[in-house]
This record gives C-alpha cells, structure tokens and sequence, in this order.
C-alpha cells in the first residue's frame, strides 16, 4: 500500500465532468469510505481527486485483511483521526521487531478496541518463541484487547494504567519477562476490567489474579499452569478447562478460589479438595463437571469420586453440565 501515490482526476480524464461525489461534506464521505471495510482499498481512493487524497487518514476505524505487516506501521503513522475506535488486524508471519515497531503508535490514539491475529506456518510454532518478544505498550484509553500471537513472544508492560479496559482476551501466547499476568490484571492497573480470557498460553506457571471489577473468566488449555489464586468478589462467571500440569498433585498444582458471589462455575478439570481450594458459594445456579470413561476402572472410579465430591458441595444447583470424556474407539476393518 504506497500512502504518496498522486494521480489526476477522474473528473479531468473524462473531459472535466463536475466531480458531484467529492462535494459530500467529509463526514458522508468517511461513511462511504467504512463500507469498504478495508484500510488499502480505502487509501487507494486518494487518486480519485485532490479531494479524497487524506480523507482515508480520518477514519475511525482501520481494518487490514492479510496484508503485508509493514503496512500496517505505516498507516497508522498516517492516520489523522483524533480517535481511531477499531484496529483490526489479521497477518502472517510477523516477526516481533515488526508488532512491536507500530503497537505503541495503535496504543496512542486507540480509544475502542485492538484485535490482532498472526498466523504462522506449524514449522515456526514447533520451533518455539525466539528472539525478542513482542512488547505490549500500555493502552491508557482502549476498551477491548484481543490477540492472537501465533506463540510469538510477548513481554507485558512494568507499568501503566489500562483505565477503560473491559475486555481482554490472549490466546496462542508465549510469555515473557519477570513481569506477571496477575500484576497486569490487578484493580490498580485495569480498574475496569469485567471479562477476560485466557487460552493455550505457554510460560505461564503461576497466575495470581486480584480484582473488583472482573465479572467473567475463562481460563483453558493452561497446561503449564501449576498455581492459581483468585480473588474475585464481583465475579458472577468462571470457567476452568483443560489446565495445570497435574491437578492430582497437590505440591505441584493448587487453587485458591474466592469468588463468593459466583453463579455459574463451569469446572472441566479433575477436581482433588486437597489442592484445589474453592471458597464457601452461596449463589451457584450451574455447575458444570467433568467425568471420565477410562480403560482402567479403578482410575476412572478415583477421578469421577473427585468430580462427584465438587457436584456434592452445592444443594441449590438448576443447571448441571456434564462433560464425559472418553479414549477414542478404534473403528476395525474386516476384509470381504
């Protein structure tokens, strides 16, 4: 997407024909320009005429559909709006020296919401997070953070305020440095925060979570995780899949859940009262459990009692989910 190419009206190579869509006033022809829904096709309009050449540069929303990731850095360095309300940008093989060169400028004018996915070929994801990690500057006024690194690295900020943030949501992450997610999620630096994710997310062994505001959480395929402690009073919604190491184990995996004023609490983990630690909760309407068909009957019997002694501890349940697990049934062939 070259942002300088400059070239003559379409007016003037039709004979100088009055040129009546470039007489809208700007913000008529900023709504033409999101229906295109594509920042590059938007750009392109600047060789319409003198007229349409940095109308694209004040949009509020930019979005960039599998493009070539130095683009992005250079529209949004660009870009004129004094707001930009929606980033979304979907991209192969960035490297991090790339996310990390234009991120800050996002998180400077950002006041709405980032979703970011990197898609990378399988070779790269086996080979690892390497080099230096993606750096998430502090967005000090955006509302929802979405990102899907494709298992690049990505190093938190030490410091900032995400004032508005409500939603944030990290998938196919690598973490680094010495700076926690808890520490990030904590009341004093998201105060708004109500709903979070967190999925398939590697180097993330212990996650302390502290917050006022957190209303729903999703925490699944943690499988390093071998800590978690919450503390959540507002907390309505909670779900729990396919995390820790080895639940089984109270020295190497324990929760400590506090959320007393819990709904729904959807537990698709084993479930041992010994490491895993759920306050007294007096409001739960659905539960959801998990139980399992193994080949070894003993070892079926112990998880599913786990399973069950959760399900015990809750007289008012309305909604009761049961995920049954099961090994796969290998089909057999017979010869005719």
């Amino acid at each position: 997407m070259d942002l300088s190419v400059e070239r003559p009206k379409l007016s003037d190579a039709d004979g100088g024909g009055e040129d009546r869509l470039s007489a809208l006033p700007d913000d008529l022809l900023i709504r033409i320009l999101l229906l295109v829904d594509d920042a590059p096709a938007a750009a392109r309009t600047s060789i319409l005429a003198s007229r349409w050449r940095r109308l694209w540069t004040l949009l509020p929303e930019l979005t960039f559909d599998f493009i070539e990731h130095r683009c992005i850095g250079a529209a949004l360095a660009a870009h004129e709006a004094p707001d930009l309300s929606l980033l979304f940008a979907l991209t192969k093989d960035a490297s991090p020296e790339s996310v990390s060169a234009w991120l800050p400028i996002a998180a400077r004018g950002l006041s709405g919401c980032i979703y970011l996915e990197v898609v990378r070929q399988q070779v790269e994801i086996k080979a690892g997070a390497r080099g230096a990690p993606v750096g998430l500057p502090c967005f000090e006024k955006a509302t929802d953070i979405m990102l899907n690194l494709g298992f690049l690295g990505l190093s938190l900020p030490p410091s900032g305020v995400f004032a508005r943030l409500k939603y944030l949501h990290l998938v196919d992450i690598h973490l680094h440095g010495q700076f926690g997610l808890g520490d990030l999620l904590s009341s004093q630096r998201c105060p708004s925060l109500g709903r979070l994710l967190v999925g398939n997310v590697r180097g993330l062994e212990s996650l302390n979570i502290q917050s006022d505001s957190l209303v729903d959480m999703e925490l699944s395929e943690l499988l390093c995780l071998q800590q978690l402690n919450v503390m959540a009073p507002a907390l309505d919604w909670f779900k729990v899949s396919r995390c820790f190491s080895d639940p089984l184990n109270p020295e190497l995996s324990v929760a400590n859940i506090s959320a007393p004023q819990l709904t729904a609490l959807d537990w698709k983990n084993e479930y041992d009262p010994s490491s895993i630690h759920i306050d007294k909760i007096a409001h739960l309407e659905k539960l959801g459990i998990q139980l399992s068909i193994l080949e070894g009957e003993e070892e079926a019997a112990e998880r599913n009692q786990y399973g069950m002694t959760l399900l015990r501890r809750f007289d008012h349940i309305h909604t009761l989910d049961v995920q049954i697990s099961y090994p796969p049934v290998l089909q057999s062939w017979r010869w005719v």
